[in-house]
Parts: structure tokens; sequence; C-alpha cells
């Protein structure tokens, strides 16, 4: 065989697989949903909210974490390397503050351990963790909690992104986008009986997991290193799309592109550097819930998946044309058609709320867009975590910490 052609039919053998694994997990999403069924109240619980200068956030997330638990529950703002009034906004609107200073160490996984080390002195039964600028659905906090104390899994929330005003068709698919990763895919692999990916807020753990699990770190997508640890670990992530988180998407800005760079790049290092060990892990131990945690791991974002299609599809396509054979064209034309239905079923399922149908014809212009961000991973990926800039919205004590206070 030509090596054009040869060429040509690895890399559409290599693109087809993510393709498929997306279309399954979309089409799976259609399916009728079996609700969990949690009547049970949940034990003692606490709720961490990790902050770094979110003065103008925290106090509404305080607010609406506090409208659902009791009297008995601990609600922790960890105010992490803060320059601003973040603790004394969070203290104001009625949570416990625990402040830490270090900024050789800065990252979530650093709040999370910090706040996590911290309430071992009393340590709950179910740890919520909720980002500084989200905002639950009514009863979202006690429903995770519930089924993390039925299952004993850690239990993932539909973490979605509201669009802002006068949203852009850009703006518009990246919101569809967030969707189908954080909110059909996880469907389609919950229908399927498979676990999820950790999305970072919106998550309940129960506490003697979780404390036994390495949090810190500087991993610029600390929640996806998380799940695929804890998958590791026996804890696979259960997915409940009856509650709901919400955040605003930032706009399009250099803000907004350092916080997709961070991201797609960490989602890109945690798939080169844990999906073959997770393989390994599913084939050894005989654990089919490792191996649909690879298989999902191994779908590249959505936008790299579409270029890289579009890259087998312009190779087949020379390989047809010198008579090197069509069978890598044919399989490229299928990968198109399996994305085509693997984006109908996902508007379906979560988009007709979010963008017109007509409007998804942008899609390859967002697409052809970051290409200079996947470009940058090659060149000078990102490897540190960076806070994004917020639009405003309506066991022992660790060291370096202030006394937790109320009002």
């Amino acid at each position: 065989m030509a090596v054009v052609a040869f060429l040509a039919l690895v890399f559409a053998i290599a693109v087809a697989f993510p393709v498929v694994v997306l279309t399954a997990e979309c089409l799976a999403a259609l399916l009728p949903q079996r609700r969990a069924e949690t009547t049970a109240a949940p034990p003692r619980l606490a709720v961490l909210i990790p902050a770094h200068d979110e003065q103008k956030e925290i106090g509404h997330t305080v607010a609406a974490v506090l409208r659902q638990v009791r009297p008995e529950d601990v609600v922790l703002v960890v105010a992490d390397n803060c320059t601003d009034k973040t603790a004394d906004v969070a203290r104001a609107a009625g949570a416990m503050v625990l402040q830490r200073s270090d900024p050789s160490r800065r990252g979530k996984g650093y709040a999370l351990d910090f706040g996590v080390r911290y309430l071992t002195r009393d340590a709950p039964e179910i740890l919520v963790v909720m980002d500084a600028d989200c905002r639950p659905s009514d009863g979202a906090i006690m429903r995770i909690a519930a089924v993390a104390a039925a299952t004993g899994r850690p239990v993932q929330c539909t973490y979605l992104m509201d669009s802002p005003a006068q949203a852009s068709p850009r703006d518009l698919v990246s919101a569809f986008a967030f969707a189908v990763k954080n909110h059909v895919r996880p469907k389609g692999l919950s229908r399927l009986g498979g676990p999820c990916q950790l999305t970072g807020t919106g998550m309940a753990f129960p506490f003697g997991i979780l404390k036994e699990t390495p949090l810190a770190s500087g991993n610029i997508v600390e929640d996806m290193q998380l799940g695929v640890d804890l998958g590791l670990r026996g804890h696979p992530a259960i997915f409940c799309p009856e509650a709901e988180v919400r955040s605003s998407l930032p706009r399009w800005s250099a803000a907004s592109l350092a916080q997709r760079r961070r991201w797609e790049h960490g989602h890109l290092q945690v798939l080169l550097s844990h999906a073959p060990r997770l393989a390994l892990a599913a084939a050894l131990q005989g654990r089919p819930s490792l191996l649909a945690l690879t298989l999902d791991l191994c779908v590249p974002p959505v936008s790299l998946l579409a270029v890289l299609w579009f890259v087998s599809l312009l190779l087949s396509a020379l390989s047809a044309a010198t008579g090197q054979g069509l069978a890598p064209l044919a399989m490229s034309l299928a990968g198109g058609g399996c994305l085509v239905l693997a984006v109908l079923a996902a508007w379906l399922v979560a988009g007709r709320s979010i963008i017109p149908l007509r409007m998804l014809l942008a899609a390859p212009w967002y697409a052809l867009s970051k290409l200079p961000l996947y470009g940058r991973f090659l060149t000078g990926r990102q490897r540190e975590w960076v806070r994004t800039e917020r639009q405003p919205a309506s066991g022992p004590e660790p060291e370096g910490a202030t006394e937790p206070s109320r009002p």
C-alpha cells in the first residue's frame, strides 16, 4: 500500500475511534431517564467553596448555598491567596472563612486540600464542593449529598454555563459545546451504566474517600485529575442530572481565552498522561467502569475532534484522487456523518434552550478560531493555574490559616 494511503487509513481510524465514542454517548443521552430515588435526607454535610479574589461573586454564592443547608451543616469558604475582600464578603454573607496564604503554591487543588484537612477536626459524612461563582438549583446540594450517602461514591451534578447578554453566535456555540461536555455526554454514559468525569463544581463525596485522596496540586484541571484518581482507587463518579449548578460564560476576551486554554490544554494533558494508565488498569483488573472512563477520556474537545476529522478527510481525498484506495475516504465520510448525528442528538438533548439550530452553522468557524489555542499546546502549553476574570453577578489546623469565623 502506498505511503499516502497508509497514512490516510491510519489517521482515519485514529479519528474514527473518538468520533464513535462521542456519537454513542450523545445518542444514549436520548434514552429514557432512569431517575434515582433518594428519599432519605443526607447525613451531616459540609459545603467547601474555594475562592481566589472572588469578592464580586462569593456573597451571592454563599447566600444561595445557605438557603439549601441545615443548621447542623457547615459552609466553609477557603479564601486562597486573596488580594481583595473575598474573606470579608463571605464572612458577612454567613459562611465560615478559612484564609490561606502561600503564593508559591497556587491553585484550586491546594485550596481543597487546605479545607479538607481543616474539616477532619470534626469531619462531616459528606463533602460538597462548589465553585465561588456558581449558583445551585433548588435542592441540588441536598440531592447530590443524598446520592453520595446512598451509594458511597462521588456524585457530579449538571454544570452549565449561561451565555452573556447579547451573545454572539460564537458565544452560543461555546455555551452549547460546554453543555455537550458537561450534560449530554455524562448523561449518555449514565444511561449506559457508566461513570462520569468530575467537572469541578457541584460535586459530592463521602468524606472518608476524599480525605484519603491526594488533592494538593497545581494541576490546571484538578477536577478531571481527581476523577481519574478516584476511579483508579475504585470510586468512579456517578452523574446526577436532576441537580444543576450554573455559572456565567466569560465573553470572548483575553480572559476567556485564557480560561479555554486552561480547560483544553489540561484535558489534553490528562488524556495523554492517564488514558494508557486507565486502559491498563481496566484490562488487568477487569473493571468495565474504568474502561468506560478511559473511552470517555479519549474523546478530545469537540472542536479539536472536528479539526482532526477535516484533516483526515483531506488526506483521504488525496489518497482517493491519486488512485491509492477509497477505504480511508469512505471511513472519513462515515466519521463525518457520525459527527453530524452526534451534534444533532446533543442539540435535541440540551441545545434547544441554548442555540437555534441554524446557528450551529457557525460551529466550523468556532472550531477554526481555536486552531491557535491547539497550536500552543504543541509550542507552549499552559501548565499553571490562572484565575479567570469574572463578570459581576447579581485534622489539625492547616499551617498559615486564620481561625474560621461567622458574623
